[in-house]
């Protein structure tokens, strides 16, 4: 979806799994795939051979760092407790009004709806802002992306404001 809309993507390397196959799809519809892959993954031959691009790096806090700083966005598909961190990251840094792009969640099979619990509970409990509920969006299939993308609310460092309740 994401290439066929001339949209790049950056993401962690690796070539297995779900993100494996998100990076062949991509590929194969002529993409620009990205992957920044921490040097204990390459050494364990983790990483994706036919990408436009790997970028290895030292740790999974730079790679991190990396993929946020490359992104003009931050989609998250169903995944384990790698991709659930870095969601995580990237809502806290876009609470505290470092990250400012659209951050879109893919419930596929409502496999967010737990996390979705949960930061709605945050929030019932003062723990976050209501207003820290229009931080992502949430969509059920990866058709819908390319139209959150382009409808997500704006965010500033404003935020920072009621960051801290």
């Amino acid at each position: 979806m994401l290439a066929a809309a001339g949209v790049g993507i950056v993401y962690g390397g690796g070539a297995v799994g779900s993100m494996g196959a998100l990076a062949d799809g991509a590929l194969a519809r002529g993409g620009r795939v990205v992957g920044i892959l921490p040097r204990f993954m390459a050494d364990l031959e983790w990483g994706h051979t036919g990408l436009t691009d790997l970028q290895l790096v030292e740790d999974m806090r730079t790679r991190k760092h990396l993929m946020l700083a490359a992104s003009q966005a931050a989609i998250a598909l169903p995944g384990g407790s790698g991709t659930l961190e870095e969601l995580l990251e990237a809502i806290t840094l876009k609470r505290l009004g470092l990250y400012l792009n659209p951050i879109v969640l893919v419930n596929t099979r409502a496999f967010f709806d737990p996390l979705l619990q949960v930061l709605a509970r945050a929030v019932e409990e003062r723990f976050m802002d209501p207003r820290h509920l229009n931080m992502w969006q949430v969509v059920g299939t990866p058709e819908e992306v390319p139209a959150a993308l382009a409808t997500a609310p704006g965010w500033s460092a404003a935020a920072r404001s009621f960051a801290a309740i």
